[in-house]
Formats: C-alpha cells, sequence, structure tokens
C-alpha cells in the first residue's frame, strides 16, 4: 500500500509542476515584448527559453504512461522557473499589458 500512495503522490507533484509550466508559458505567450524590459525583467525571449525547458523538462519528467518517465530530478529545476515567472515576472509585467474588454478602465459613472 505505502509504493502505490507514494507513486501517486510523486504523480500528482509532476502533473502539478507540469501544469504550472504550461501555464506560465502560455501567460508569457500573452504579454508583450515591450512590458518586459519595461518591467525591468528578461526578455521575453529569454523568458521564452527558459520556460520551454521547463516544460520539456517537466514533460520529460512524468510517469511512462503519461510522459517520458526520465530523468525525474529535472522536475524540481522546471518548477522553479514556472514559480519564478508566476510569482515575480508575471505581476511586473502585468500592468504594461493592455487589457480588452469589459475588464479594461471603465469610463464614466460616479
Amino acid at each position: 500500500m505505502i509504493p502505490t500512495l507514494q507513486t501517486a503522490i510523486f504523480l500528482i507533484f509532476y502533473v502539478a509542476i507540469f501544469g504550472a509550466s504550461v501555464w506560465a508559458l502560455l501567460d508569457l505567450l500573452r504579454r508583450p515584448t515591450a512590458a518586459f524590459t519595461a518591467a525591468g525583467k528578461l526578455t521575453k525571449a529569454k523568458w521564452g527559453g527558459i520556460l520551454g525547458l521547463s516544460v520539456a523538462a517537466s514533460f520529460m519528467a512524468l510517469p511512462y504512461p503519461i510522459g517520458l518517465g526520465f530523468l525525474p530530478f529535472l522536475a524540481l529545476g522546471a518548477a522553479v522557473a514556472a514559480i519564478v515567472y508566476l510569482v515575480d515576472v508575471k505581476p511586473a509585467v502585468t500592468p504594461y499589458t493592455k487589457r480588452r474588454g469589459p475588464r479594461g478602465p471603465q469610463r464614466g459613472g460616479w
């Protein structure tokens, strides 16, 4: 029972790391290039390379039926890259992103 529980916990961690890496990469693709330099962060191309490697490494770390199932220690680096982007870079870049639709600044009213 313990080995199957341990396997299930590791699977949950690997899937969460892969999901965070994909989420960070998709968010990066939505942001304008000029926002990164305006926020004083690495360029969009450099973050794209870092997060692209993060997605690839986290996919390689997923167990075999889902992913490739080798080099699981690379998932730690993928998690660090995704967390740094989501916690540090994304909030810094967000004010420089133009918003469209109903979420944008509203005019009029009180």
